[in-house]
């Protein structure tokens, strides 16, 4: 919940006048705790095409936030956001094609989904890249991939991508870890395009 707040305080700032009296009147409905309200003024902003309110109302279907609990609902919404390059939304709908809900499972479209909010440094993304690799989870199983991606989340401040490196070190000879932390390099000094797929 306060994730949420904090992104909506922050939408507060990018809508355009029109639309901002309306954004206004439903975070103070968020806020009040009157939902019905606040989906009655996101909803035309989202069809509008606002991305970041698109994610939102993906947020309160994904968890049942003051509508029903709608998994098929929140992957509409977290689609038309990740569309437009959200890369919140991105990994939030990657998330739902890796598990099969609301969605058919789909482990090729989660990892493209993945790539793209890992491009735009989502460190989540990129720890479950490691994942990805790592048990190979449509993508043939690569632990110097998998090594790569835990390596650039940890540098990039996922706490357990590093825990997730060093117990995947362990299986890896000393030449597949220096050939993984080169890999790593080009990919952050690259900002995320040479990262060897």
């Amino acid at each position: 919940m306060k994730h949420l707040t904090i992104i909506l305080a922050f939408l507060m700032t990018l809508s355009s006048p029109v639309a901002a009296q309306d954004f206004d009147k439903g975070y103070a409905a968020y806020k009040a705790g009157d939902y019905q309200t606040a989906i009655e003024e996101f909803t035309p902003l989202a069809e509008a095409g606002n991305s970041n309110i698109q994610y939102v109302l993906g947020e309160w279907y994904d968890n049942g936030e003051g509508v029903p609990q709608d998994h098929t609902e929140a992957v509409k919404w977290y689609r038309l956001a990740a569309d437009q390059g959200n890369a919140t939304a991105q990994y939030n709908l990657a998330v739902k094609y890796a598990a099969g809900t609301g969605v058919a499972m789909d482990y090729k479209e989660a990892n493209k989904l993945y790539r793209l909010a890992s491009e735009q440094g989502l460190v989540d993304a990129q720890r479950n890249l490691g994942f990805v690799y790592a048990r190979g989870k449509g993508v043939l199983q690569d632990n110097t991939t998998a090594h790569m991606w835990f390596n650039i989340a940890a540098a990039n401040g996922q706490v357990f991508a590093s825990i997730n490196r060093d117990a995947l070190a362990e299986q890896m000879t000393s030449e597949d870890i220096s050939k993984a932390q080169a890999m790593a390099r080009e990919c952050m000094n690259s900002n995320y395009k040479e990262c060897g797929y």
